[in-house]
């Protein structure tokens, strides 16, 4: 089987819209044994998806996911952008309508167009483009965020950045608001890429002193069950009562320890992807008060092109009620002492009932 030319992908994936590009040959992540101590440990939390023996075998032998494979494409996309306020604004103005405590604040990477439905289309589209430029029976898979793969591993080993103290991929001319994805093929290139140093945090600690919940143990090492985004996003049940205050105002996700490394305010630049940018302000930070009202009509009307679709209505409103408590205003109390009354889900009457109780107690 010929090799395919690595300058002539590189070439395509740029016409397609993409930031960056690497190629490694299809080996496991250099740091499966690392993972695999994180799950030990219980670090994933309620992640049990991540545990499982059949992802574990995919993560240990690509060729379970895709027999024959011979290579990956790692892309990588960026999706910082402008926030929707007068350009004239100092960040710390900015800063501060994203911390009103009327409003709840979203993470960077939601405020626009749902990332799967951006790049997975150009994905398959590099993937068919593969198959039909090298006249081979290619085989392929496509993968954003959703495959049993260490995507941010394999994009260092491609020498798209290095893993940060915070455990992100950060590019050292972009930082790492970068979205990533993945093409599993059976062909072969005739150029791969090398691994990017491991590290250049250097005695930097920004990231880990600045987590909200202190969700960095040590560095390089994250317990998602004391992360924001996990408990907003990837938390089905209740948050625990401890980490609530911490929260803030935070209903979707958690930059903190992104927007602190020098890398990031250094280099980032506002994505080239218009999708991404907000259109309004309630993109990045809608109102507390809009949040708790919704039904699962106004849910789904509002977010149904966001990332925000896959928590569903219930985990958005808990949010919202943890937001609220934390706020320290009565004005939201009528609205919570509905919810812990009358709201049809268990979850959402219990963060409720906290945040109400939380409200009393400082007003």
């Amino acid at each position: 089987m010929p090799a395919f030319n690595t300058a002539r992908l590189r070439e395509y994936a740029v016409i397609l819209g993409f930031s960056d590009v690497g190629v490694i040959p299809a080996a496991p992540s250099p740091h499966l044994d690392a993972y695999f101590r994180w799950i030990e440990t219980g670090k994933h939390g309620a992640m049990g998806y991540l545990a499982r023996p059949d992802r574990q075998a995919r993560r240990r032998d690509l060729d379970v996911i895709l027999p024959g494979v011979r290579s990956l494409v790692i892309v990588a996309l960026d999706y910082a952008t402008c926030p929707p306020f007068p350009p004239d604004m100092l960040p710390a103005e900015v800063e501060a309508v994203l911390s009103d405590p009327r409003r709840g604040r979203i993470s960077n990477y939601a405020w626009g167009a749902d990332y799967h439905d951006v790049l997975t289309p150009r994905l398959e589209q590099l993937a068919d483009w593969l198959c039909e430029q090298s006249g081979q029976a290619v085989a392929s898979r496509v993968y954003v965020d959703t495959g049993a793969i260490l995507e941010r591993s394999h994009a260092q080993q491609a020498g798209l950045g290095f893993i940060g103290k915070n455990t992100m991929l950060i590019h050292p001319r972009r930082g790492s608001y970068l979205f990533l994805g993945d093409i599993l093929t059976t062909l072969i290139f005739d150029g791969y890429d090398t691994p990017h140093r491991d590290t250049l945090c250097g005695r930097c600690t920004r990231c880990l002193s600045a987590c909200p919940t202190g969700a960095f143990p040590q560095p390089y090492v994250l317990d998602a069950r004391r992360c924001i985004s996990y408990l907003t996003i990837e938390l089905k049940g209740s948050i625990p009562e401890d980490l609530r205050p911490l929260l803030g105002n935070r209903v979707y996700g958690c930059d903190v320890c992104q927007q602190v490394c020098p890398f990031t305010r250094r280099f980032t630049r506002p994505s080239a992807e218009r999708v991404f940018w907000p259109d309004t302000v309630d993109r990045a930070a809608p109102l507390l008060v809009d949040l708790l009202a919704l039904d699962a009509d106004g849910f789904r009307a509002r977010f149904r092109e966001s990332a925000i679709w896959r928590i569903k209505r219930e985990r958005l409103v808990r949010n919202a009620c943890v937001a609220a408590g934390n706020s320290g205003l009565a004005a939201f109390a009528p609205l919570l002492d509905t919810l812990a009354r009358e709201d049809e889900s268990d979850l959402v009457r219990e963060h409720a009932a906290w945040a109400l109780a939380r409200l009393r107690q400082v007003t």
